[in-house]
This record gives C-alpha cells, sequence and structure tokens, in this order.
C-alpha cells in the first residue's frame, strides 16, 4: 500500500484540526485496473488529498463528487475505463448528480465510464473519516507492531439492513504496542450469525485481498431465496517491508531513499558510531550503532526483515554473515554485497570456525550474492535500484524471473 504513510498522517492532522474529510478506497477490480484492491486516497474538504486509486485519470472526479456522495452516509461507486465515449455519459451522469431530486441509493454502475481504453472496472469506497478512522487506526497497528491481521469490507448486501461500509475484524486477538496479545473490541453490527461466521473461517489468498460473495440463510428460513446476499472486500493488512541494512557508507544513501519511496521500514547499522547516525540518514527510521558482538540486536532487528551486507569491510561482514547464515529462516531475505569470490572467501573463513558447517547450508543456498539483479548501470543509484528489485521479487515470491537478470552485476563481479 503505497504512500500510506503520507495517508495516515493527513488523516491524524484532519481530525486534530476538525476538517472534513473522505476515504475512497479500491474494493474490488474488474479486468485491468492500474491499482488493486486497498488503494486508498483521503480528500480534505480544505483541498488537500493525498493518495491515488488510479493512475490519475480518475482522481479529478473523486475530488469534486467525494463529499456529495457521501452526504448521506458510505457508498460504491464502479467506475469504468472501457473504449465507450466518455463525453456522452458524463454529461448525462452530471445531469443526474446535479438534480438535487436525485434519489441518492440510484446505482449508477453501467454510467461512470471514463473511455479510457483499459477495459476494466473499478469499485470504489467512499465514507466520511468518522467511520473510516477505526480501520486507519488497526492499519497504524499493523505498522507499528509489526503483526498482519486480517479486515473484511462490506461492498454491497440485498438486505437493507446491513450497511455498506461496515467492517469485521477477523482475528481472535492483536498485538499491542508491546507485544501483548490483546482481544480485538467487538464491532457492533447487525450482521446475522452465518455471515460472520463464513467470514471467519474464510483464508485470504497469497493476493492478501479478495473479492467474496457469501449467500447466508436467514435465521428458521433455508429458502435460498429469501437468503442475505453479502458482497466483501477481505483483507491481510500487512506490515511494511522491513529492510535492514549492515553497513553504513555514502552508497547507501540512495538504497535507503529509494526503500522509503516504496514506504519500507529501514534501519541502517555499523559498528563505526560516527557512520551510523541520523545526519547521515534521515530518511531512515532507524540509524543505529550495533558492535560486532552484538548478535542479539542484528537478530531482533533481522526478524522477518530483509538484509542488506554491504559494509565493504571483511570483519564486519563476517560477523554478521556468520550469525546470519545460521539463521536463515529468521530473516525474509539476505544478500552479500560484493564480487562472487569475496563472498566465497567469507562463507569459507565462516565454516572453518563453525563447530557444524551443515548447520550454515540452508542459509548459503538462501543467500544471494553478489547482491541485486544484472540490470545494467554503474553507481550507488544503480545498484540500489538492483537491490530494490531483487528484495522485492523474492518478498512478492516472483520467482518467474530470467536466469540472464539473476546474474551479478558486471560492475560487483
Amino acid at each position: 500500500m503505497n504512500q500510506v504513510a503520507d495517508i495516515l498522517q493527513l488523516a491524524f492532522d484532519a481530525r486534530q484540526q476538525h476538517v472534513d474529510t473522505v476515504l475512497a478506497t479500491v474494493v474490488r477490480t474488474e479486468g485491468s485496473a492500474y491499482r488493486k484492491p486497498g488503494a486508498m486516497m483521503l480528500i480534505c474538504e480544505d483541498g488537500r488529498s493525498v493518495g491515488m486509486i488510479s493512475g490519475g485519470c480518475l482522481e479529478p472526479h473523486i475530488i469534486k463528487r467525494a463529499f456529495w456522495l457521501t452526504r448521506h452516509g458510505a457508498s460504491v461507486q464502479v467506475y469504468q475505463t472501457g473504449d465507450e465515449q466518455k463525453e456522452d455519459l458524463e454529461d448525462e451522469l452530471e445531469e443526474k448528480l446535479d438534480n438535487d431530486a436525485v434519489d441518492f441509493a440510484v446505482d449508477l454502475e453501467d454510467e461512470l465510464n471514463f473511455g479510457l481504453g483499459c477495459n476494466g472496472k473499478v469499485h470504489v469506497l467512499f465514507e466520511r473519516l468518522s467511520s473510516a478512522m477505526p480501520y486507519l487506526d488497526l492499519i497504524q497497528k499493523v505498522r507499528q507492531n509489526g503483526e498482519s491481521t486480517t479486515v473484511a469490507t462490506l461492498i454491497r448486501s440485498n438486505s437493507s439492513e446491513v450497511t455498506v461500509g461496515t467492517r469485521v475484524h477477523l482475528n481472535a486477538s492483536f498485538l499491542d504496542d508491546n507485544k501483548n496479545s490483546q482481544k480485538i473490541p467487538e464491532q457492533t453490527t447487525n450482521l446475522p450469525k452465518p455471515v460472520i461466521d463464513e467470514l471467519s473461517a474464510y483464508k485470504v489468498s497469497k493476493r492478501h485481498a479478495d473479492y467474496l460473495v457469501l449467500k447466508s440463510p436467514v435465521a428458521n428460513d433455508n429458502s435460498s431465496k429469501n437468503a442475505i446476499q453479502t458482497e466483501w472486500l477481505v483483507q491481510r493488512l500487512q506490515p511494511q517491508i522491513r529492510l535492514l541494512v549492515c553497513g553504513a557508507g555514502n552508497d547507501i544513501m540512495p538504497l535507503v531513499t529509494m526503500a522509503k519511496l516504496q514506504d519500507w521500514h529501514v534501519t541502517v547499522i555499523d559498528s563505526r558510531p560516527q557512520y551510523a547516525t541520523r545526519q547521515r540518514f534521515p530518511q531512515a527510521d532507524a540509524a543505529l550503532y550495533v558492535a560486532l558482538n552484538d548478535s542479539e540486536t542484528l537478530l531482533k532487528l533481522s526478524q522477518n526483515a530483509a538484509v542488506a551486507l554491504m559494509s565493504h569491510s571483511l570483519s564486519q561482514d563476517r560477523a554478521r554473515l556468520a550469525v546470519l547464515l545460521k539463521n536463515a529462516n529468521h530473516c525474509n531475505y539476505i544478500g552479500q554485497l560484493g564480487p562472487r569470490y569475496r563472498t566465497e572467501r567469507l562463507i569459507k573463513e565462516i565454516s572453518a570456525t563453525c563447530a557444524d558447517p551443515t548447520a550454515l547450508a540452508d542459509g548459503i543456498n538462501q543467500l544471494h550474492y553478489p547482491i541485486g539483479y544484472k540490470l545494467g548501470g554503474d553507481g550507488p543509484e544503480a545498484l540500489a535500484l538492483s537491490i530494490i528489485a531483487q528484495i522485492s521479487a523474492v518478498v512478492y515470491e516472483q520467482v518467474a524471473v530470467t536466469k540472464e537478470l539473476a546474474q551479478p552485476k558486471a560492475s560487483y563481479e
């Protein structure tokens, strides 16, 4: 979820300043779509906005209509990006929307066509900040605690008793800021128990955002004719990708910048205290001095993180790599900077001092060296891009990477 940090910050500011705000969220896509379900945009009544739900083509319309569309509560609108003529449909829509007599519940689907040639549909939930804030607070908790959670958002229902935009947390518990298990407060909803039970039993796919249709029988009535049909976006809210960079040289700076553009959580460590400072890495979430013999801190920082070993120091890399190779399943990714022969030398030296060299096997098999993909270019910026690309592919399990792309960068062979 890119731009999430900016959305959360603006939502917090707007709440503190008592500025009315609308959250627009992509809850379903059909065919080709620029953004995936879960993408958000925040629009303030004072003109501020942040986030994107398309490639920029829908946003002007969204900003113009967001407050009107939520004047009676949350609503879901469907935007088509097919090849039909846009102008005639927009003129007809403007006439309907400008007429105060129009029923707010009118189904505008098949009327909002933007003629972009993408041949897709984007379903967008509009809601005021007062109802969306618990959802945004939950996202903030996920980012702070690094623990994922699952939430279901109601898109549509054939029952007028069920409110669009209703959210149900599907986790029995959640970790608080101190890593203590806390019960998620029950939401007050009028959803039938069979609906809650079906949602709770659902397992989200690897996409982490699924469109789900449920048909639940009414109490004491097994007739399918009277069943309640509900449509849901079921999301597995994921924490930020965490990047731990071991080494604080000048060539790390572009990597930190690119990682933060991806909304990753970035920590830079070095055994040289004058290098790992906030002044040198103001964009990083943390810049820390960590002694080479402090394995406990290294393991804590590398938990579920992508680790890039880039110190340009044999002693630093050897000490860090020895710990990480023994705990390879502890990390999501390990990459070592430098030519292949240098890393093989480090592995040989670490194996020679290890009581059981076979304990390093899994770590060696998972180690990416030389770090990054062969994308071409030269210098720290090109290296940073290649590292970001490789980590993204590994973390998101994009295994269909060409053999040539996975070869070492020529500059570091």
